[in-house]
């Protein structure tokens, strides 16, 4: 032993370095248990036990198989693993296998089913699936094959000089301003609310100051064409109702007035 090896000590306990082992050190059997898991399930355990001796998948030996199989079932119950519920199932259908194979067959059934058709089918096609999952596995994977390079480049900015703007371009591009502002642009048009009854009601105030009021006195040029005809319409409608009069001079072309009926 090296004078290396003699400074490591084998442990510290409670701050003392221990080099050999204590005399009253118990060790319990089940201390240091390594449980391999060396098979994904019995499927997989019957195709590694059927290409470890090279036999052929479709003409599978049931009695040698089935006692390699319940060997491997004994060797696990004895490192004391988790045997699956599935083994099991495994070992009470091999040997349901190997009983119908050993009895004899009828000479009216010839063409009976093989009682190995259903396992070679599921052995068939567990092997397939295990063959598609490590073609996949091969394939190149990022981070496993290839990683992915990424590179920064540090440029040095270089000064970008500011144009300069005649007053010529200034004036082009505020005109396309004004002409994107007219597209926008929209006449509005407001109704004005004139109501026949409420000029009645002024016409009958203007008549109680004044006993005769001219006819064109009645009318506001500021209101135009509208204001003029609902006034036209309530002068009509108070002589309608025989409440005003329109009086006129003997002159035919004498002005009128309207004056209210007593």
């Amino acid at each position: 032993m090296s004078a290396i090896q003699r400074e490591i000590p084998l442990a510290v306990v409670r701050g003392e370095k221990l080099s050999v082992f204590p005399e009253d050190l118990y060790i319990p059997p089940d201390a240091l248990e390594v449980i391999l898991e060396a098979f994904e399930g019995p499927l997989d355990l019957l195709l590694y036990l059927i290409k470890r001796q090279n036999l052929d998948i479709c003409d599978i030996p049931i009695a040698a198989i089935t006692v390699q199989y319940m060997t491997y079932v004994e060797l696990m119950k004895d490192f004391k693993l988790d045997l699956a519920a599935e083994y099991l199932v495994m070992a009470a259908m091999l040997a349901e296998i190997k009983s119908r194979m050993l009895l004899p067959k009828r000479v009216e059934a010839e063409d009976e089913d093989d009682p190995r058709a259903e396992l070679i089918r599921r052995l068939q096609e567990y092997e397939q699936c295990k063959q598609a999952s490590v073609d996949l596995d091969e394939l190149p994977r990022l981070g496993r094959e290839f990683w992915q390079v990424q590179s920064v480049a540090d440029f040095p900015e270089q000064p970008r000089p500011l144009p300069e703007v005649e007053l010529s371009e200034i004036l082009q591009a505020f005109r396309d301003v004004l002409q994107r502002a007219d597209m926008f642009t929209s006449h509005e048009i407001k109704r004005e609310y004139l109501s026949i009854r409420e000029r009645m009601t002024h016409v009958l105030a203007t008549l109680q100051e004044h006993k005769f009021v001219a006819f064109s006195q009645l009318f506001s040029i500021e209101e135009g064409r509208r204001g003029a005809v609902v006034t036209l319409m309530a002068i009509l409608e108070l002589l309608k109702a025989q409440i005003i009069d329109v009086v006129q001079s003997e002159d035919s072309y004498a002005p009128l007035y309207v004056r209210g009926v007593s």
